[in-house]
């Protein structure tokens, strides 16, 4: 068989083979409702799904009254601490939040000034990769998406560990460490290989300055010209604080906490939740939201005009614009309803760093789209539930205001959610979690065995 007969007999086979499993997989869903499966993390009806206890983090968003689900503001607490009041409190202060909020998650209490300090310069100390790691395992394979090349690193870096097996609370706290210092690197670096081999474009790599924040790192090693207003690293800094952690419910969460129970290593466990935060379902819509604004201002001509704004977000909802599939990016959450808490603390600040920008008239453009945005909904879908902007909503918008490329939205994601993952494989560990074993019901009906030669 000559090299086209076997393309030609591997891409038969293989869609012959591809309708046999799509003729075979689809799950009656009758089933779902006889058995009490619950499909994925949350319920049919917006509850979670009670998968496990924990204490880093947790989402409010409605009370039962009577066993009716009232929906109320929501709320993101991380050990305990509204969000609100933390952010509140270092934004007003004029301070960088993410290292201290590390330090929360991590350890349960905010520290004080000289624990601050201390832990701020062991991030430092960790922030180094290996000697020619950049060259040998980022630079010499360039992948070309970052959260993949992120976890080859993450993988990569068990063999430069010599205790990588070592799940003791010491040595697992000091790799976790180590990963939330360096991830700046790894996702810039693999960011700088995608563009120079991929893009074809000049490489420039800036090392990590001891003397600045995660934030203001990020900034330094992305810009060629490594420089960056306050209020663009204040904000930034303030994005990562409000992506650290989102309850142990989150399937990346959840991933941690599954894949720790197991006894594994660190790397391994990062390496997972990094797969299931790249998924499209999970790793945030703001790029998303970025391409239908776009769009948006394209085809309305006059951004004030709030009926010329309504017919076309319609046109979306109708699958006649965008990109036909009916929906509005960043409207909407699986958890929150009337508020997602993020999305309003990144908007009062996304409006002050419009302004430096003089990108006003951008800015009330994603204001008017969030109020009218809801009522569409309602009106098209008949869905009662009330929706509202979430955090992709607003976080496409600041990235661009910063200058990220789209490339690295997911990934900036994951530089904050690091904290989160690392707080919830410690908090695995320390409560010596059995492996967990999924229940399964069996739905296949029975088969009578056919000898070989009788089958077809």
């Amino acid at each position: 068989m000559d090299y086209l007969d076997q393309q030609e007999f591997e891409s038969k086979m293989l869609n012959d083979l591809s309708h046999i499993t799509l003729k075979k997989g689809p799950i009656d869903p009758e089933y779902y409702s006889r058995y009490e499966v619950k499909r994925g993390l949350r319920d049919l009806d917006g509850r979670g799904v009670l998968v496990g206890l924990t204490e880093i983090g947790e989402v409010h968003s409605y009370i039962l009254d009577e066993g009716e689900i009232i929906p109320v503001p929501g709320r993101l607490i991380y050990r305990g601490y509204d969000i609100t009041d933390l952010a509140k409190g270092f934004m007003e202060d004029g301070r960088f939040g993410f290292e201290e909020t590390v330090y929360l998650l991590l350890f349960g209490e905010l520290p004080d000034q000289k624990a601050l300090k201390n832990f701020e310069q062991l991030l430092i100390l960790n922030q180094k990769l290996p000697e020619n790691f950049a060259r040998d395992i980022i630079l010499n394979a360039p992948s070309k998406d970052i959260m993949n090349g992120l976890a080859r690193s993450v993988l990569a870096l068990y063999t430069f560990d010599d205790n990588a097996d070592d799940i003791s609370i010491k040595n697992v706290l000091k790799q976790c460490i180590k990963l939330i210092a360096s991830f700046p690197s790894l996702a810039v670096y693999s960011y700088q290989a995608l563009t120079h081999y991929h893009g074809k474009q000049s490489l420039i790599l800036h090392s990590p300055q001891p003397d600045l924040g995660l934030a203001e790192n990020i900034l330094y090693m992305l810009r060629p010209n490594r420089q960056y207003t306050e209020l663009e690293a204040k904000l930034l800094d303030l994005a990562l604080v409000l992506h650290a952690e989102h309850g142990g419910g989150n399937n990346s969460s959840f991933v941690t906490h599954v894949v720790t129970s197991t006894g594994t290593d660190t790397y391994s466990t990062m390496a997972a939740a990094l797969g299931s935060l790249k998924g499209p379902r999970h790793g945030g819509a703001n790029h998303k939201v970025i391409q239908m604004f776009e769009n948006i201002k394209e085809n309305v001509k006059d951004w004030e005009d709030d009926e010329e704004v309504k017919n076309y977000l319609s046109r979306i909802l109708s699958r006649d614009a965008f990109d036909h599939s009916g929906l509005i990016y960043g409207i909407g959450h699986a958890v929150y309803s009337i508020s997602d808490p993020r999305a309003v603390i990144l908007k009062k600040y996304a409006a002050k760093l419009a302004h430096e920008k003089g990108l006003t008239n951008e800015f009330n453009l994603y204001d008017k789209v969030e109020k009218l945005a809801p009522h569409l909904i309602a009106e098209s879908t008949k869905m009662y539930k009330v929706v509202s902007a979430n955090v992709d909503y607003y976080s496409g918008f600041v990235y661009c205001m910063l200058n990220l490329p789209i490339e690295m939205f997911t990934p900036i994601f994951a530089l904050a959610r690091i904290a989160g993952w690392s707080a919830h494989r410690i908090e695995e560990i320390v409560n010596a979690g059995k492996i967990i074993r999924p229940a399964y019901k069996s739905v296949a009906p029975r088969q009578t065995y056919v000898p070989l030669n009788k089958r077809g």
